[in-house]
């Protein structure tokens, strides 16, 4: 791929996180240094419109692609080593771009949370991937780098402790303060219109195997009803985004051929101050949202919301006879936005120059399996997100 422009074009950077995206490349590596970057999109004067809004950027590259005209996102994919698309939802917008950066050998990376959708680019693309040598990484935000990454991290906190990795993880959502976006309604909107009238994509949104094609595994712990976790020492609920990082995480061990076993346990949860109330359904807590009215996808909140949210999150790897492990993950960013937005942008970065083809080869991946240890260092030293033991 050396004969290619770019080392990176950022997709959709017209919308509201896509923005954050471009000007966190644009802060950290500026317009002409070694990092060759574009915008894309399919309105070029609002391209023009966010460059034009940074100072001496003039010579930052425009590319005009439309998720409706496949031969521009070809065009695209052709001209850059790893893609980023932030134009969700993806289950609507996202299929030709990752067709074309399958059979392209373009390594991609997005943000989506929308499982039938990452599902099904699994099951048609992995072997074009895989022979073409493109890296696809799905689900590269809050969803569902935190989650994830925590479980390798703690992971190999049990191997250096205990010689052995922990057949049980836990993670518990200790605090958080996020704001729900208007991509984010539409994606989950787009995924329950498409289960209300298919019972196998119900079917699938609930199996935490889906992304593990040919293997299921044992039963999973019960992560819907609130009740005393001793291990924890809280109440905890269930958590609006374990449907979507457990499956990531599982596919993460199946991907790195069940170093956690085959019979591997995990499962999210809120931790809660006391026992939620009989009618109080506690999976949205931490998040600020209108039910009245909520964004359009596009928008997204106000920068001083932006500016109160954080999150942390506590893993918990059980290792038999008493044996814990703990580590937790955390940030003082808003996760959905600010936070999402450079573990993108990062994880783009550590495909493009850190992580070798020996190491990470073509095919459909997860964020941990396929970027581990480069992933984290870049976050912590450059995203704020914290990776720590604890005792």
């Amino acid at each position: 791929m050396s004969s290619r422009s770019f080392d990176v074009i950022i997709f959709g950077a017209t919308g509201y996180t896509g923005r954050l995206v471009a000007e966190y490349f644009f802060a950290t590596h500026g317009v002409g240094g070694p990092v060759k970057w574009a915008l894309a999109g399919r309105n070029l004067s609002k391209l023009q419109a966010i460059r034009d809004t940074w100072a001496d950027a003039d010579a930052l590259p425009l590319i005009m692609a439309d998720a409706e005209q496949p031969t521009t996102l070809r065009d695209m994919a052709s001209a850059t080593r790893v893609m980023i698309n932030t134009a969700g939802p993806f289950s609507l917008y996202g299929s030709d771009l990752v067709a074309a950066c399958a059979e392209l050998g373009t390594d991609y990376v997005d943000l989506c949370g929308e499982i039938p959708w990452i599902a099904q680019m699994i099951e048609r693309h992995q072997a074009t991937a895989r022979a073409c040598g493109a890296r696809l990484v799905f689900s590269c935000g809050f969803d569902s780098v935190p989650f994830d990454l925590g479980v390798w991290f703690v992971q190999q906190q049990a191997m250096q402790q205990f010689g052995q990795y922990a057949p049980r993880v836990r993670a518990r959502m200790r605090k958080m303060h996020g704001v729900l976006s208007g991509g984010t309604f539409a994606s989950v909107g787009a995924v329950e219109a498409a289960a209300a009238t298919d019972s196998a994509l119900a079917a699938l949104l609930n199996d935490p195997f889906a992304y593990t094609p040919g293997f299921e595994g044992v039963e999973q712990p019960d992560g819907q009803t609130p009740y005393v976790d001793d291990v924890a020492g809280s109440w905890v609920g269930p958590f609006i985004m374990s449907t979507i990082n457990t499956k990531a995480v599982h596919r993460t061990n199946y991907l790195q051929g069940h170093p956690w076993g085959e019979d591997f346990q995990y499962d999210e949860m809120l931790m809660l101050a006391a026992a939620p109330a009989k009618d109080e359904v506690p999976g949205l807590a931490g998040f600020s949202y209108n039910e009245g009215g909520h964004p359009q996808p596009g928008q997204g909140p106000s920068q001083a919301e932006i500016d109160a949210g954080f999150y942390d999150v506590v893993f918990y790897a059980e290792l038999g006879e008493g044996r814990v492990v703990k580590a937790s993950v955390s940030c003082d960013e808003d996760p959905g936005y600010l936070s999402t937005s450079k573990m993108l942008a990062e994880s783009a970065l550590a495909l493009a120059f850190e992580v070798d083809r020996e190491q990470t080869p073509g095919g459909c991946w997860t964020p941990a399996a396929a970027l581990n240890e480069a992933l984290i260092a870049r976050l912590s030293k450059n995203a704020r997100i914290r990776f720590c033991p604890e005792q």
